[in-house]
This record gives C-alpha cells, structure tokens and sequence, in this order.
C-alpha cells in the first residue's frame, strides 16, 4: 500500500515554481529519504502534504485521502517535526509535551517518562530557557510519545548533538518496526544512509533520482585503495578507471561499478597485499547532482 502517492504534482508562487511535476511514492514500513538542497522544494512539497499549502495541479494522496480537503482527519493520523520548532515561551517542556499529545489524541505516558530520560530534556524548565536543540527534543519526545500511521520529519535533528541524534536513529527504527511509515527530510547524509529504504533527490523542483541506496550507487564510482607484490603500469588507461595516484607499490583510484571487474583482473596477478574499496556516499551522490546548487548556496 502507497502511504503518499505524488504524481505530477505543481506548485508555483506567483512566476516562480517551486515544484515542477513532481512524482514520489512512500511505501506502508518504510523510512523514505527526501534528500536535496535547500530552496530544492522539499519543505514545499512536505507543507502540501499537511494540508497548509495548495498544490497548483497534480494528483496527491495521503493515506488514501486528500491532504487538502481531509486535512483534519489526516492529522489525527500522522505527526510532524519541523526543523525549526517554535514553542509557547511560558509553558514548561512538560506542558508543551502534554499539550501537543492531547491535541493528537493522546499519548503514552511511559513512554514519554522513557523518552524524557533517553533525551535528557529536563520538562521542568519554561521553553523560553530552551536552546535550538532542546525545543527539537521537546518536538521529538511529544513525536514519539504519540501512536501515527505517519511521522513527516523535516530536518528533525536540526541543532542536535551526535548522541542525541542516535537516540534519534533508535527512535526512528523503533517506530518503524511497529510498521509505521517514515518520510524524512534530511542533509545530514549518514543518517539517511542508516535510516532509509528508498531515497528520493529533488533538485530545483524535480525528482532527479529515485530508488534504493544500492541502486542509486551506480551514480558515483567506488575509491580503491591497494598495496600489490609487483606494480600494475598503465593503470591509469583501463576505460573506468580516475585519478590515479601512486606511492611505490600503493595505489588509490576511484573506478566506475562497471568496470571493477576488469580491475580485479588486472590487480589479482600483481599479487594483492592489501585491498580496501570505499563504495560511494550520499554526499558524492550530492555532488553529483548538485554541485553548481552547493557552490552557489555555500553547502548544502
């Protein structure tokens, strides 16, 4: 079953659009990677899907319904984390969190208790007095005390520290084990490679790529790195195969997942003393498609 169902959608803002024929498909259990610059149109196509923006055309389905007309109902049933929370400044955490799980319907309170103490979020404390990665907790705790069908989280774990943001990751693969359904926003590239089934690349308003991690590897090249018994000349001219360089019988290159094959056969026969093979990230996937976006953006 589609959870979310895009299919040529559009949005545009007055001669400016925003998105540009959209498709993308999230899937019942699986944490769904929406990846892509900012200004890519990923907040866009998220704030349409909760109902607060309007698509310009296109067809959209959220849990079989229509995010626009049925957007109260749908929101009894999905739960969102913005990268930004904003908070009541006189209300604790602990009223915020209690609030925000009254207005879903409810929540678990031992499981808040849990989760309060695995993120070390003190409740007793006015939100005014919280820093950026403290209001993220609050919305994260209030998130995962809650029972969805869906969690839209874009960029969650904004202004979180690395072992907050693996109680993140725990948390994510908690609720997806329960069969819920994630759709995440993120630049933070490790996370998406831990977290993820399928990934989606938007870029300037158009999914450029859509699949699996190990499918949308054949985008970049693997960097070789090997130390051989005798040296391998003209390396440098097997059809694949860049950059290479060489200190004695040491080699590092990068190579195309076509032409390894080729490279084995050449390697072998020297005499492999040592051998590492570094498959391409999530950032050279980035870089890829999104170099001319990240030198004018400043990153990504």
């Amino acid at each position: 079953m589609d959870i979310i169902d895009i299919q040529k959608l559009t949005k545009s803002f007055g001669t400016t659009q925003a998105l540009k024929g959209i498709n993308l498909t999230v899937k019942q259990g699986e944490v769904h990677g929406f990846i892509g610059p900012n200004g890519a149109g990923k907040s866009t196509t998220i704030r349409i899907l909760l109902g607060i923006l309007r698509k310009t055309s296109g067809k959209i389905t959220l849990l079989g319904k229509d995010p626009w007309k049925d957007a109260v109902e749908l929101h009894r049933q999905l739960i969102y984390v913005p990268g930004d929370v904003t908070l009541w400044p006189d209300l604790s955490g602990g009223e915020v969190i209690d609030l925000l799980g009254r207005i879903h319907g409810g929540l678990n309170v031992s499981r808040k208790k849990q989760l309060l103490e695995r993120y070390q979020l003190d409740p007793t404390k006015k939100s005014r007095t919280y820093s950026k990665g403290n209001r993220q907790k609050v919305a994260l705790v209030a998130a995962f005390s809650c029972d969805a069908q869906l969690y839209l989280l874009d960029e969650p774990t904004s202004g979180l520290d690395p072992l907050m943001e693996a109680i993140f990751q725990e948390c994510v693969a908690e609720v997806k084990k329960a069969g819920k359904t994630v759709l995440l926003s993120s630049h933070i590239l490790s996370e998406v490679e831990t977290l993820c089934d399928r990934v989606s690349i938007i870029r300037k308003g158009q999914i450029v790529e859509s699949g699996t991690l190990s499918g949308l590897r054949h985008l970049t090249r693997t960097t070789i790195n090997v130390e051989t018994k005798t040296s391998v000349p003209g390396l440098e001219k097997i059809h694949g195969i860049y950059d290479v360089s060489k200190n004695g019988l040491k080699y590092c290159f990068s190579v195309d997942s076509t032409a390894m094959a080729e490279v084995m056969e050449v390697l072998v026969p020297r005499g492999i003393q040592f051998l590492t093979a570094e498959p391409p990230s999530l950032e050279e996937l980035f870089m890829r498609h999104y170099g001319d976006d990240i030198s004018e953006k400043g990153g990504i």
